[in-house]
């Protein structure tokens, strides 16, 4: 099953802007092939469905700490890794916002 979903805010520029759509694969069992690097969409119950990158796995096996590109970003940095069961899927593509 796949998804596009909007991008909003700017935790991963420049590899996604806000505005940017993007196609998410969702088939089962995806997370047991996660690696550092890839990009996934989830569900976290303070902040909302998020985009972030994979940093590293979790020694538990069942857990992804996950990162965005600035600083100030909302990550695994503020509030610990993401259960991989909250993972909804990994991003195939990214289709580029219109010029403005």
């Amino acid at each position: 099953m796949f998804k596009i979903l909007k991008v909003t805010g700017e935790s991963l520029s420049p590899l996604f802007q806000a505005g940017d759509f993007v196609l998410v694969g969702m088939r089962p069992g995806f997370t047991r092939g996660l690696k550092p690097g890839d990009t996934v969409v989830f569900d976290h119950p303070v902040y909302g469905r998020l985009i972030k990158q994979v940093e590293r796995l979790g020694e538990a096996g069942d857990e992804v700490f996950v990162i965005g590109m600035r600083e100030d970003s909302v990550d695994s940095r503020r509030f610990g890794p993401v259960r991989k069961r909250d993972v909804l899927g990994k991003v195939l593509w990214r289709i580029a916002r219109p010029p403005r």
